[in-house]
């Protein structure tokens, strides 16, 4: 059944000069617009409708020339948006860290180690706890206009605990991420390099079925560059593509390492020197910001004003996770990236659609041009720029995933 969605205010496709090229959308200066860089970012489309037939998109363009469709949907002059596709998330877990939060906003510092915490919470866990915990942080997403989630394991760090917790994931996601290497646990404490043994070997061999990436976090107080190397060069060996949690606690080697691998991204990129952001710029690596972190740690936020200067890809995500940004927002954080990163709404908006798509090497999410899935969110607002302009306001008025309406 074809659905039209018509009288949409502010249509943002992502259509790029290659999908102008085959007929798929529109780019170039809106006349009606007052920022045609924007426009030309975003591929806008005003007084625009959109047909959803098949869970796909099949038609974009004014509304003054859509085809008929089986059922009519009518946007009141609201924007319509691509889902948001949230390309870091931990949602697996159980237990919570709102003391250590409490301990840090009256000034104790952050360190990677509060994981372990979590991780004994999550052993204890049974399946259809952790399942029922997902569920309920996919459902808030959603409600927030997201419809494309990354979820890692690595809070279980046991053989059968990061294959369960891989396992739970994907009756989510297809972008499930083994993260085996998120830190050393106790009980290897004494034997770090034993449990890159473990990661790398029956941990791997069990986890591989239920994963399509895998990752490591190459930081101080969790991995080094070496040991993160054998980690993804081993998953790479079993088929996984790669990705990195690197330079969020401070400078080091992991943002050169996945830019040598040729990661499809590398996470958090808070810390970076001169020579990473060219090696970001010269791999096509995807530096994936997550300023749901610097809120919730108070560090420094990241410089994206000088990565996309320097022609780095940017993904914004929420990095949900219990212990240093426990916001399922994807909104929230556009918002900070407007306000405290140097971006321009429509680059934060970018990056949370298009730029999230490419940080999972995905063509068919992140955009509403033909032919893309029609997962989709109309804003209880007239633009795109009220999603920073009205920071803690639930603006997502409905979501559809595959054209499928969720809220």
């Amino acid at each position: 059944m074809a659905i039209l969605i018509t009288n949409i205010g502010e249509l943002v496709t992502n259509a790029t000069a290659e999908d102008v090229l085959a007929g798929d959308g529109f780019v170039g200066d809106d006349p009606a617009g007052e920022d045609p860089a924007a426009d030309r970012l975003l591929g806008i489309v005003r007084n625009a409708a959109l047909v959803v037939d098949g869970g796909r998109v099949a038609w974009a363009g004014p509304a003054s020339g859509a085809p008929a469709a089986d059922e009519v949907v009518d946007a009141g002059g609201r924007a319509v948006l691509p889902g948001f596709v949230d390309s870091h998330s931990h949602l697996v877990f159980a237990g919570d860290r709102a003391q250590e939060f409490a301990a840090r906003m009256a000034g104790q510092p952050y360190a990677a180690g509060g994981i372990r915490t979590t991780v004994a919470a999550t052993r204890s866990a049974g399946d259809e706890q952790l399942t029922a915990h997902v569920a309920r942080l996919v459902q808030e997403m959603q409600r927030q206009g997201t419809t494309t989630v990354e979820i890692k394991s690595g809070y279980g760090l046991t053989v059968r605990d990061e294959a369960r917790c891989l396992a739970v994931a994907r009756q989510f996601t297809d972008e499930t991420t083994f993260l085996g290497a998120h830190v050393v646990p106790a009980e290897y404490a004494a034997d770090p390099d034993g449990y890159v043994e473990l990661v790398t070997g029956p941990m791997l061999e069990a986890a591989a079925p239920h994963a399509r990436w895998i990752d490591a976090f190459c930081e101080s107080g969790a991995f080094d560059a070496d040991q993160a190397r054998a980690v993804l060069e081993a998953g790479a060996a079993r088929g996984l593509k790669g990705r990195l949690h690197a330079s969020q606690l401070g400078p080091g080697p992991g943002v050169l390492l996945a830019a040598e691998l040729g990661l499809a991204a590398v996470d958090h990129c808070t810390y970076l020197t001169d020579v990473d952001v060219d090696a970001l710029r010269d791999s096509g690596t995807v530096a994936t910001l997550l300023p749901g972190v610097e809120f919730s740690t108070r560090h420094p936020y990241p410089d994206a004003r000088r990565l996309i200067d320097a022609g780095v890809g940017v993904a914004l995500a929420s990095d949900c996770n219990p212990g240093s940004s426990f916001t399922s927002s994807v909104p929230l954080c556009i918002a900070l990236a407007v306000r405290e990163m140097g971006m321009r709404p429509a680059e934060a908006v970018h990056a949370a659609t298009y730029g999230g798509a490419r940080a999972l090497l995905r063509d068919d999410v992140g955009r509403l041009t033909v032919g893309a899935r029609a997962d989709l969110m109309l804003l209880d607002a007239p633009s795109h720029v009220h999603l920073a302009y009205r920071p803690g306001v639930p603006l997502v008025a409905a979501t559809w995933s595959a054209g499928r309406l969720l809220t």
